[in-house]
């Protein structure tokens, strides 16, 4: 699927950093304003022992794991929604992406400028807030005269339209972001058509000195009092050291510079199985002796919809799908014991897909 995450924040708060972390690529992370111009894309694979385990079970030729694509965009400053810096590029790069991650600066370091010269996370997160709520409000005006318009004749459906689009403008004007706004689900036709950048769901990543990865420090205390009624999750990352982590070949020598941080796991695998969380996605497998491999889906697809994700063919054809669940396939060991305790279900086209399904499809074209 072609769903992508965009890394938006200030100019020098770690985002090419935390890029090179995520991606092993290497985007130009230096120490000035707008070293990013043009948008850095990569493709990082989300990490799921599931697949490990399957793969441990089947013994397959291959094994394919599930990815997410992520984009490093450029640096925002205030004046952004006015063209300031490179607002116009900046905010036409985050229209692209489905979901954002707020690199937000949360550590002290005099030999790493800052735009805004001090370290303030509360403010670095409202400067992009203000200027993501600005460019949203021009676009919600330009909806609303055009729902004027078409509400002048008197039309009920075009005129309900207009109090919708009414409503997201006042929310809009009051400076609060489009995904705090409640609207029935019918109503959400035209919030969907605006494609306003607040509206996209976000990922908070404090962005932090090493010794602070684990349990943060005054800046994150002060930025998760910010943000405390927010729907949005926070990550603790030192990108720095995430990204020495990533340059390391030896997995043993990784987990050891990870250990010794007091963490479990890199900063890296929390925020990439959050971002994919963040866009609504989950994974459903395939077990064969040629390939073990993990799809990606939108939560709440039914079995066509997953089945097309292999080949539009399986979906158009889609006869019945035959369903293991991950931890029926694990207790008896392989497809065939599974099917011998009679667990294997048979499902059709209504059945709706969950996290960790072992799939095979049945179709004719």
């Amino acid at each position: 699927m072609a769903l992508k995450c965009g890394i938006v924040g200030l100019p020098n708060v770690g985002k090419s950093t935390l890029f090179n972390a995520l991606t092993s690529a290497k985007a130009l992370a230096a120490n000035f304003p707008f070293a990013t111009k043009e948008p850095n894309v990569g493709m990082i694979t989300v990490p799921d022992k599931r697949l490990d385990k399957l793969s441990e079970l089947v013994n397959p030729q291959k094994i394919q794991p599930t990815t997410v694509e992520i984009v490093d965009i450029a640096g925002l400053i205030k004046g952004a929604s006015q063209g300031e810096g490179l607002g116009n590029q900046f905010l036409a790069n985050i229209r692209e992406v489905d979901a954002i991650i707020h690199v937000i600066r949360c550590f002290d370091n005099d030999n790493v400028i800052h735009v805004e010269t001090t370290v303030d996370p509360v403010r670095d997160k409202e400067i992009i807030d203000t200027e993501l709520v600005l460019k949203d409000l021009e676009t919600a005006e330009k909806a609303l005269e055009k729902l004027k318009k078409n509400a002048k004749g008197g039309d009920k459906q075009a005129v309900a339209k207009l109090e919708i689009g009414q409503k997201i403008y006042d929310h809009l004007s009051e400076g609060l972001s489009a995904r705090d706004l409640e609207l029935e689900d019918a109503d959400k036709e035209i919030f969907k058509e605006m494609s306003l950048l607040t509206a996209k769901p976000i990922l908070y990543v404090c962005n932090v000195d090493e010794g602070s990865a684990l349990n943060g420090n005054d800046h994150v205390t002060r930025f998760k009092e910010l943000v405390k009624n927010e729907d949005a999750e926070i990550i603790l990352v030192s990108a720095a050291i995430e990204e020495e982590i990533a340059e390391l070949e030896d997995y043993e020598e990784k987990m050891e510079f990870v250990s010794e941080m007091g963490l479990s796991e890199p900063g890296t695998v929390r925020l990439i199985i959050a971002s994919y969380k963040l866009l609504n996605l989950i994974t459903y497998f395939t077990a064969g002796v040629k390939e073990v491999r993990a799809w990606t889906i939108t939560k709440g697809t039914k079995a066509p919809g997953a089945a097309g994700v292999i080949h539009t063919d399986f979906e158009k054809g889609f006869i019945r799908a035959e369903v293991i669940g991950y931890d029926a396939f694990v207790h008896y060991g392989s497809e065939a014991a599974v099917k011998e305790a009679g667990k294997m279900q048979v499902e059709g086209k209504e059945y709706v897909v969950k996290d960790g399904d072992v799939m095979h499809f049945r179709f004719n074209v």
